[in-house]
């Protein structure tokens, strides 16, 4: 087909980094459009991140402005690997990635990948973590040209940007080929199993060092920082500070090692994100299960429920029970709770476990252990702060079905606890044994369940009055602009007024003395599941009047 004549065929425009940018700032502003609360955390979120920076930048900037480049060359070292590293593990663990442009909604456009890849970079660029990030860094230039002058506050800012686009691209690269291959119900498995192996060689690394940190040993610090100046995790932020020590050789080197471990990342990325693009091959979708017995309707009942009476709570029971299991984000939260709700005892109670620095071993204080424990508590219940919006527009046909509130939250409450009171009830224990006072595993469960149970009761009102839509995507890290801000602080808040519910129960502990090792337990069970029955009670009815609205919330924009 010809043109007319007489007009001018225009060129097809090329698609650059900043056309995505654009877009990724048009679909925030429509999303903010209209929805006060998601503006208030945002700027919520925002001014937090800015506090952090600023804490940051005084940490970096302090040991140049003081003229001690040895302790500069330190805190880059230590403190640029700890931010790569938090870039690494926090959105697997924690916050997840903004994800408002979907790599996936991309699929069906002719773009090639070495024009989605930097586009996407730049899009991931423009951001509250980004920017804060920087921020902090700028510390390691002010530093860098207090001891160096202008040359070595130039070669600085470069690596300070280098840094910057090291970070976001680890974060995505990581997060992308995390979720391809969670696809495989086989890999997911694996994939769990990794992360709580990961989560146990951090333990007794955090404990090294706090032990390292309380002898004020930091020459000790000086070999591993030289080595992490040499690898992608510090040297991007060393670079400044070796022209400052007339090691100016060093600085292009270390550079060129992040350009290219950037590039390597990159090009991870584009694989991983090209595979979630195309979505998963293999044609496991129409295979069936061999041996399976009992109608349709006792197949959807997994076999731990096998007693559940077949009515509407057993199903809704049922349904949580393997969604909680199979749904890659549901799953990412127990794994979570599994690392931290072991570890942070151990954390809160390392100098009577032995670990201590030059203060030698502690008794262990039943307040300290009281108050880790009401923590664990209130941690486990927080999952549950945006339960509806792990089901999204799904969530109409429980509208549709007109299904009670007060049943609808005791199910859900029932299909959770199945995963997490098995921990509750072996974390106790296991710290109990290890401070060594078998006697306080009484006390201690009594003061999780009951953290727990006020934690439920809490969690769900948060559920239904602060819920938020998630993104449709493969990636069970995502999220969209503004939600991770809205889940941190509505966690936040949740987990304060849980521990304030709580706190009796650690008073207790403090004055009762031995005859509250007896009564704390029984206590502590029907103080938490008092909490429960009056939760989904009153909360019950709240939903029955607000299913409309939380419907609205929870189902992702188009």
């Amino acid at each position: 087909m010809t043109a007319p004549a007489g007009t001018a065929v225009q060129p097809a425009r090329q698609v650059t980094p900043w056309h995505f940018v654009r877009l990724k700032l048009r679909v925030m502003g429509n999303n903010f459009r209209g929805q006060r609360w998601r503006i208030a955390l945002y700027v919520i979120g925002l001014l937090f991140g800015l506090w952090f920076a600023a804490m940051g930048f005084l940490g970096f900037a302090a040991p140049g402005l003081a003229d001690r480049a040895d302790i500069a060359m330190l805190v880059a070292a230590l403190g640029g690997a700890v931010l790569v590293l938090g870039w690494l593990f926090l959105p697997l663990v924690f916050f997840g990635v903004d994800e408002t442009l979907d790599p996936a909604r991309f699929a069906l456009l002719p773009l090639r990948r070495r024009t989605l890849i930097p586009g996407m970079l730049a899009a991931a660029l423009v951001g509250v973590p980004a920017l804060c990030l920087l921020l902090a860094t700028v510390g390691l230039v002010v530093s860098a040209w207090a001891l160096g002058g202008v040359p070595a506050g130039l070669v600085a800012v470069v690596g300070m940007v280098l840094g910057l686009v090291l970070c976001v691209a680890v974060s995505r690269a990581v997060t992308s080929a995390f979720a391809t291959m969670l696809r495989s119900r086989r890999m997911r498995d694996l994939a769990a199993v990794a992360l709580a192996v990961l989560a146990a060689l951090l333990g007794p690394l955090q404990i090294a060092v706090i032990s390292a940190v309380e002898r004020a040993d930091w020459d000790r610090f000086t070999g591993p920082a030289t080595v992490l100046g040499w690898t992608p995790l510090a040297a991007p932020y060393t670079a400044g500070l070796d022209v400052a020590a007339g090691r100016a050789w060093a600085a292009p080197l270390k550079l060129l090692i992040t350009i290219a471990a950037i590039g390597l990342l990159l090009w991870w990325w584009s694989r991983s994100v090209e595979s979630a693009m195309i979505g998963a091959a293999g044609g496991s979708a129409g295979a069936t299960r061999k041996g399976t017995a009992g109608s349709p309707v006792e197949q959807l009942f997994p076999r731990v429920l096998g007693r559940l009476a077949r009515n509407r709570y057993g199903a809704l029971v049922a349904r949580e029970a393997r969604y909680w299991w199979r749904d890659m984000r549901r799953r990412a939260g127990l794994i979570t709770f599994a690392m931290v709700g072991i570890f942070l005892p151990v954390m809160l109670n390392i100098r009577s476990l032995g670990f201590a620095g030059k203060g030698g071993t502690e008794e262990p204080s039943p307040v300290v252990l009281g108050l880790s424990m009401l923590f664990v508590g209130v941690l486990a219940a927080v999952s549950l702060a945006n339960q509806f919006g792990y089901d999204g527009s799904a969530y109409a046909a429980n509208v549709i079905a007109g299904v009670p509130g007060r049943q609808e939250l005791r199910a859900r409450v029932t299909a959770f606890s199945l995963y997490i009171v098995p921990l509750l009830v072996l974390i106790p224990v296991v710290v109990g044994l290890l401070l060594g006072e078998p006697g306080w595993i009484g006390m201690v469960a009594g003061t999780v369940f009951a953290a727990y149970g006020a934690g439920l009761a809490v969690n769900l009102y948060v559920s239904i009055f602060g819920a938020y839509e998630l993104p449709e995507t493969s990636n069970p890290f995502a999220m969209n602009s503004g939600a991770g801000v809205a889940k941190s602080f509505l966690s936040f808040l949740a987990m304060a007024a849980s521990a304030v519910l709580a706190l009796p129960m650690v008073v207790a502990n403090a004055l009762l003395g031995d005859v509250w090792l007896w009564l704390a337990l029984p206590v502590g069970l029907a103080y938490g599941l008092g909490a429960i029955v009056l939760g989904t009670y009153l909360a019950g009815d709240v939903l029955d009047r607000r299913m409309p609205e939380l419907l609205q919330a929870v189902t992702p924009r188009r």
